[in-house]
């Protein structure tokens, strides 16, 4: 059935666990998410997000998750994740998407607070939820690394998200706090405390960028501190990749060949994480 962020988050803020978002780019990937949920009788967030449309465009997209959320038995939320341009969430919001992330955490505070509200009131308008973030969650490829010195130079001020949350009216907030996207080098150092304050200080849902790569223990203790969603996209697509190279080893060369082994890898990485956060039967 289709859902929003509140209808999914705001009860695994009050009971202490995550949802967990599994950013998709193909049917594959939505079949191994949705086996997973329906399985456990998990709630789940889908979606893509912008970076990702080069793999698959937003409206093919929408035309696949939409009606396989609706559909599904439990509550799915189709979400637009890092949506960097106005005029790529109102297509989000047009296609049925009933939740977008309007990433404006790269500009200045008031700008980013001015933005957010603008799409929050439209999203609401529509039905739908919409995630920020303040502080900025780097990226472990590419130029992000380089112009940091030091990520906690970016890291959410609690007083601020306060404020931002106020302000804005949004469902969710992405907050920086030690992760980033990608694949990790060098084993990530969250600041568990800064997650404690800012969730004593709102009662926003607080989201976890850059979650593939953490250890167990990492996200158990997030989430014991406050996180209330976390978002996964490289550990699904490295064991979709991990499942075509075993068909491939064994001989086989044929798409219709490496379909089953992806959806069922793809599956299992998601059980594994809705088990991690505690999401299993929360339908």
């Amino acid at each position: 059935m289709l859902a929003t962020l509140n209808d999914v988050l705001l009860p695994a803020r009050r009971n202490g666990y995550a949802v967990g978002l599994f950013n998709t780019v193909n049917l594959e990937m939505a079949r191994g998410v949705l086996a997973a949920a329906e399985k456990l009788h998990s709630p789940v967030i889908i979606g893509t997000a912008e970076v990702l449309l080069p793999y698959a465009p937003l409206r093919e997209l929408a035309d696949l998750l939409v009606p396989m959320a609706r559909r599904a038995t439990v509550p799915v939320v189709v979400h637009y994740d890092h949506g960097l341009t106005f005029a790529n969430c109102m297509l989000a919001l047009k296609y049925g998407f009933t939740s977008i992330m309007y990433d404006r955490s790269t500009s200045p505070y008031e700008d980013n607070l001015r933005d957010v509200r603008e799409l929050a009131a439209i999203a609401h308008a529509f039905g739908a939820t919409v995630e920020a973030e303040l502080g900025h969650v780097c990226n472990t490829e590419g130029s992000d690394e380089q112009e940091v010195g030091s990520p906690s130079d970016y890291y959410t001020d609690p007083t601020q998200a306060r404020d931002f949350a106020e302000r804005t009216k949004i469902d969710a907030l992405a907050i920086a706090v030690g992760t980033a996207h990608g694949a990790y080098k060098l084993p990530p150092k969250l600041d568990f405390e800064r997650i404690e304050t800012i969730a004593s200080l709102i009662s926003t849902p607080l989201v976890l960028h850059g979650g593939s790569g953490l250890s167990d223990e990492d996200f158990r203790h997030a989430i014991r501190s406050g996180i209330s969603k976390v978002n996964i996209f490289t550990d699904l697509n490295a064991a979709g990749a991990a499942a075509t190279q075993r068909v491939l080893n064994e001989g086989k060369h044929a798409l219709t060949d490496m379909i089953p082994y992806q959806v069922a890898a793809m599956q299992a990485a998601t059980e594994t994480k809705m088990r991690l956060f505690g999401s299993v039967d929360k339908a």
